[in-house]
């Protein structure tokens, strides 16, 4: 039995896409930082601006847009039946939070030289961890919050430390006390579960197949190992303050392939 997509937080727009023998059908949030997921045929290929997308075997699909995606993107769609479609897709723009702040400390801006291999070192972790190919669609099983708490940090903000601008903050930051329980946002595969990364401490990554991986991080204590299938709501770690922070709280990601997607679009 095909089971029902269920992302109750996405915008509820639906597009329906030649009809007749065949639908192509999604909703999401067209806009940067925003996810799609969709349904169509089994045996449809896709391409988005020219890269094959995978379509599971029930014709589930997954795409988004980065926070600084431009405006437009080409979507190529082959039926089964052999109809073609062509589509251009509008992207909406959106303004960030922006941030400055002078006269700190070097220390605070740039971490010291010795420390700059450890943290090559872990990225390059990361990057591994999100870059497997799963091709099972755990994201079918919905999304939901991982913890609740007052929201302390949104996506897409960014600081301006002495003058230089750092990366945006490409998350959710749920505040709340140490202990508290962390759970699933969706079915997954854990395929990272690190104890303590320079920058996001205790951290752990779910991929949700098909290149849509949430990471949890600051955590306090793991729950779950690489390898592991965790169910949605399942506890899989403790809110910490591990890391690079200043309290206790969650910092939500969510990455499709290199794109960085806002969780906040995505649940109510």
């Amino acid at each position: 039995m095909k089971r029902r997509i269920g992302w109750w937080g996405l915008s509820g727009l639906l597009w329906v896409l030649a009809a007749g023998a065949g639908e192509l059908n999604w909703q999401g949030s067209w806009t940067q930082g925003g996810l799609i997921i969709g349904q169509a045929p089994p045996g449809t290929r896709l391409e988005l601006d020219g890269q094959s997308l995978p379509v599971a075997p029930d014709g589930a699909f997954v795409f988004g847009f980065g926070r600084d995606a431009p405006p437009q993107a080409r979507l190529s769609v082959a039926f089964p039946d052999g109809r073609r479609e062509d589509r251009t897709l509008n992207i909406a723009p959106r303004q960030y939070q922006v941030q400055r702040l002078n006269g700190l400390p070097s220390k605070q801006v740039t971490p010291p030289p010795e420390l700059l291999e450890r943290i090559r070192r872990e990225n390059a972790l990361v990057d591994a961890a999100r870059r497997q190919e799963l091709t099972q669609p755990y994201f079918q099983s919905g999304l939901a919050w991982p913890t609740t708490g007052r929201i302390s940090g949104v996506y897409g903000s960014q600081r301006i430390l002495n003058g230089e601008p750092r990366q945006p903050h490409y998350g959710v930051d749920i505040a709340a006390p140490v202990g508290a329980p962390v759970r699933a946002p969706a079915d997954g595969i854990v395929t990272l579960a690190e104890p303590a990364l320079y920058y996001s401490g205790a951290t752990l990554i779910i991929d949700h197949g098909y290149r849509l991986s949430s990471t949890l991080m600051h955590l306090n204590q793991l729950d779950a190992k690489v390898g592991q299938r965790v169910r949605q709501g399942e506890i899989v770690a403790t809110v910490g303050k591990s890391g690079r922070v200043t309290g206790p709280h969650l910092d939500w990601r969510m990455n499709w392939r290199d794109a960085r997607i806002d969780p906040a679009l995505l649940v109510r």
